[in-house]
C-alpha cells in the first residue's frame, strides 16, 4: 500500500514544474534534518572525526545540512531520469577529461567513484557519454523500492549486478570488454577489504578494483560529478590508476588500492560539502566514534 501511494505521488510531482519539484524535496531534507537526530549526529560526528577544530561549527552544519538536500536531490533525479529525454541530459551534462577515456585503445574500463554530489544523475552520464556500464549495488530490504531504482538507473542502457558473490559476474564483463562501476567509499567487512588510509584514518576499502584490473589488464578510471548551481553539472573523469604487476600481487594490489583511496580524500578535503556526511563510514575500525555519550 505504501508503495502504490509512493507511485501516486511521483506521477503527482512530475506533473509539476520542476522547481516547484525541486523545491518540495529541499522542503523534506530541510524537515529530515531537523527530525532526524541519529543521522544528524552521525554527519557531525564524521566531520568531528576527520576535521577537528580545522573546521568550523557553522561550517560543519552547513555541510550536514547539504548532506541531507544532496540525498534527497539524488532522489528527485532517479524520478526525472525516467522521463529525461536523451537531449535533456546532454544539455544538462559537461563531460571533463574525456581523454582519459580516449587514451585506454578499447582495453576494459572498471570506473571507480564515491557517494559524491550527483552521484544518481553521473553514473547515467557516464553510460552515456562513453557506453553503457554495470552498477554494483547493495540489495535493498525493500524490494519494490529497489525494483523502481534499479528501473531507473537503467533509463539509458546501464545494467545493474547484486554485490553480494559479484566477483565472477565482473570478470565475465571484463573479459567480453565491457565497462562496470564500483562504489568505493563504503563500509566494507575485513574479508572484502584492504586497509588503506583515508582521509587521515585507517580504514578498509574494498580491493575489486585493483584486483580485477591486476588480472585482467582493466583500467581504473575514477570518475565523479559536480555542480555549481544544481542545474547544469560537470562529469569529471580522472586519469587512470594504473596497477603495477611485479612478483607481489598483494603489495601491487594494496599500493593500487592506497591511490584510490588518496584520490578520494583529495577530492573530499578540496569541497568536502559533496560527500555523503551522513553515513557511518569509519564504524567498523572505529566504532566507538558513533556510541552515545
Amino acid at each position: 500500500m505504501g508503495f502504490k501511494l509512493f507511485l501516486l505521488l511521483e506521477k503527482f510531482l512530475m506533473l509539476l514544474p520542476k522547481k516547484i519539484r525541486k523545491n518540495f524535496f529541499v522542503l523534506l531534507a530541510n524537515i529530515a534534518y531537523k527530525l532526524s537526530s541519529r543521522y544528524r549526529n552521525v554527519g557531525f560526528i564524521n566531520l568531528d572525526f576527520v576535521f577537528g577544530e580545522r573546521m568550523s561549527q557553522k561550517t560543519k552544519e552547513e555541510i550536514v545540512k547539504y548532506s541531507f538536500k544532496n540525498l534527497l536531490l539524488n532522489f528527485l533525479h532517479l524520478m526525472e531520469i525516467k522521463k529525461m529525454s536523451l537531449d535533456e541530459l546532454e544539455k544538462k551534462i559537461t563531460v571533463k577529461n574525456i581523454e582519459a577515456i580516449n587514451r585506454l585503445n578499447g582495453r576494459s574500463i572498471i570506473y571507480v567513484t564515491p557517494h559524491y554530489c550527483a552521484w544518481e544523475l553521473g553514473a547515467v552520464a557516464t553510460g552515456v557519454f562513453v557506453n553503457p556500464l554495470t552498477a554494483v549495488f547493495k540489495e535493498m530490504k525493500n524490494k519494490e523500492y529497489q525494483e523502481w531504482m534499479l528501473d531507473a538507473r537503467s533509463s539509458f542502457g546501464n545494467k545493474s549486478l547484486e554485490k553480494a558473490n559479484v566477483v565472477k559476474p565482473l570478470i565475465k564483463l571484463i573479459k567480453k570488454g565491457e565497462a562496470c562501476g564500483i562504489v568505493i567509499d563504503t563500509g566494507i567487512n575485513k574479508r572484502e577489504g584492504l586497509e588503506v588510509r583515508f582521509l587521515g584514518k585507517i580504514v578498509r576499502q574494498t580491493s575489486t578494483p585493483a584486483y580485477l584490473a591486476r588480472k585482467y589488464n582493466a583500467a581504473i578510471i575514477p570518475v565523479t560529478i559536480k555542480t555549481d548551481d544544481e542545474e547544469n553539472y560537470t562529469l569529471m573523469f580522472f586519469d587512470e590508476i594504473e596497477v603495477e604487476k611485479t612478483e607481489d600481487e598483494q603489495a601491487d594490489i594494496l599500493k593500487a588500492t592506497q591511490l584510490q583511496a588518496d584520490w578520494l580524500s583529495s577530492l573530499i578535503q578540496e569541497e568536502p560539502k559533496f560527500w555523503f556526511w551522513i553515513h557511518r563510514r569509519f564504524k567498523g575500525e572505529y566504532p566507538e566514534i558513533y556510541r552515545k555519550k
